[in-house]
């Protein structure tokens, strides 16, 4: 087993699960807080995908995002499917942090300067989210398999049209 494995996954994968279990324990001040950002998200994601129900009630958002990061968490830190939920925590965490910490927003420099802080900590997050998600842990990952997929077929239809070939020469020959 790997550091990554035993320690790295867990670690980065804690802080959702605790934040997902603040936002449903708080979810009516978290739905004020995202109110802002899901008031202009959502009208724009359902232009983007008008298929998708997506709710516009920021309680129900809030819910959502918290249950998308306790599943993500979980798929990280047990390594049961790290990469997939390496990414649903990425993507769980640009709402968070644009409702969250909107530091341009305060007037108070203490305010300000604390949600500068966890703003730009979650844009570190964020991007080890992103290496978590692209990191195959030694194994080789699904665009080096397909490669090496569709080589074996090559190689493969090249044998089998060589011995046609040869097949049909010997078949051939045995009938003149």
């Amino acid at each position: 087993m790997t550091v990554t494995r035993l320690i790295a996954r867990p670690m980065l994968a804690s802080m959702f699960v605790v934040g997902a279990v603040n936002a449903l324990r708080n979810t009516e001040a978290m739905a004020a807080k995202a109110a802002p950002v899901t008031d202009k998200v959502v009208p724009a994601a359902r232009r983007a995908a008008p298929q998708v129900p997506i709710p516009t009630d920021p309680v129900t958002q809030v819910r959502i995002n918290a249950a998308a990061q306790i599943l993500g968490a979980a798929a990280l830190a047990s390594g049961k499917a790290p990469r997939a939920g390496a990414l649903v925590l990425a993507a769980t965490l640009v709402p968070t942090t644009a409702a969250g910490h909107r530091f341009w927003e305060e007037s108070d420099p203490d305010a300000k300067a604390n949600q500068k802080i966890h703003f730009f900590k979650n844009v570190s997050m964020f991007g080890g989210l992103l290496l978590a998600g692209v990191d195959t842990d030694g194994k080789p990952g699904m665009a080096w398999r397909a490669r090496r997929a569709a080589k074996d077929v090559r190689r493969e239809a090249r044998h089998v049209g060589r011995s046609a070939r040869r097949e049909a020469k010997l078949a051939k020959a045995q009938l003149t």
